[in-house]
């Protein structure tokens, strides 16, 4: 580990988990998160304002695990990093305001990220530098999305992306018809393993020849599949409920995997990274192992945990800023709940010509911290 690779905190709030982490160049040093998921899990969903005063109860205490656990002091920090969006805009500004304090207080450079690059970037702390051009297909309860990344701090191409509900939203619907509870990737994941993933034919959505060729839609998936489950309680049939989570589960990803290695051959990409929080699927990671070796390309995939949100992949994103010398953030950051994948990280209004330049943090007075 090289002494003068940079020490960054990464801040994530975006949703419902406080993520903390600490990275050091690629090494991760702390990765702590409290969730709560628990709290929604009644609602079936989440809800905003629960989920921004659960961050806010959770930041100081998860901050300060975090430099626990890695056994350094903040003092010792090269730069404080934080999802300035895309994502949930109450949520996003705990965490933002709390790293400009933080960044305020102890008089280091700020970086607001973006939530999807950093999905990303996450995958370099366990399987070192990421190859440029990287193809990234994102997966989660936000996002479907499939992106070419040339640098990660500063070209981030959209390719494609879901039109209606994300992969993610279509687990937790699916689960919610069959009963399953909140979140539902999970629990189907876990039942699909024992039922028949032929069992029944759902549609595969944006799949023929004259739709979008990497654009997704889960929207008709889901409608066919609560159909059938109604017209099969409607005759007084009990609901083959494994079968219907493995034929479900196969057409999402059986789509997303057949996109993802189309748009790598098209773009003559070798690699393809899957990040989101259904990367940590069983089945989507094993169709894409396999269609990858098949096509003669390199599949990366975070280990699960790196796969849902967390503070690791923002810390991760934020040391290749500091790395690359790329300009830090004003302390007028404020957080984006669109923010696109087009900008990697949002850098300060004069910071143009200024990237080793932090002493504007040491400027503003303090009314502006919570601007």
């Amino acid at each position: 580990m090289a002494a003068d690779e940079p020490l960054v905190l990464g801040i994530e709030t975006s949703c419902d988990e406080t993520g903390v982490g600490v990275v050091h160049g690629t090494t991760l040093l702390a990765d702590a998160i409290a969730s709560s998921v628990d709290t929604h899990a009644r609602f079936g969903g989440v809800v905003p304002e629960i989920a921004s005063r659960a961050h806010l109860e959770a930041m100081v205490p998860t901050i300060e695990r975090a430099l626990k656990t890695a056994g350094i002091s903040a003092k010792d920090l090269d730069g404080i990093a934080v999802t300035a969006g895309p994502g949930l805009a109450g949520a996003l500004l705990v965490g933002v305001s709390a790293a400009k304090a933080y960044a305020y207080a102890l008089g280091k450079p700020l970086y607001g990220v973006n939530h999807l690059a950093s999905h990303i970037c996450v995958d370099q702390l366990e399987h070192g530098r990421l190859p440029e051009p990287t193809m990234a297909l994102l997966v989660s309860g936000g996002h479907s999305s499939l992106l070419l990344s040339t640098d990660i701090t500063s070209d981030v191409r959209p390719m494609g992306a879901t039109i209606d509900d994300a992969a993610g939203e279509a687990f937790d619907k699916i689960a919610r018809v069959l009963d399953l509870g909140f979140p539902g990737g999970p629990v189907i994941d876990r039942l699909a393993r024992e039922g028949d993933p032929e069992a029944i034919h759902f549609p595969r959505g944006l799949s023929s020849a004259k739709d979008p060729a990497y654009d997704f839609s889960f929207s008709g998936l889901k409608t066919a599949v609560a159909r059938w489950i109604e017209a099969k309680k409607a005759a007084g049939e009990e609901v083959p409920v494994r079968d219907v989570a493995a034929s479900f589960q196969e057409a999402v990803v059986d789509v997303l995997t057949r996109k993802a290695v189309r748009a790598c051959k098209d773009e003559g990409v070798d690699h393809l990274m899957i990040g989101g929080g259904v990367a940590a699927n069983s089945r989507l990671r094993a169709l894409a192992q396999e269609r990858c070796d098949r096509a003669g390309i390199r599949l990366r995939v975070p280990r699960p945990g790196l796969c849902t949100d967390n503070g690791a992949m923002v810390a991760a994103l934020g040391s290749e800023m500091v790395a690359r010398g790329r300009a830090a953030s004003d302390l007028e950051l404020s957080a984006d709940s669109s923010l696109p994948v087009t900008d990697p990280h949002v850098p300060g209004a004069h910071a143009h010509g200024h990237s080793h330049d932090h002493d504007h943090v040491h400027e503003v007075s303090k009314e502006n911290l919570y601007s």
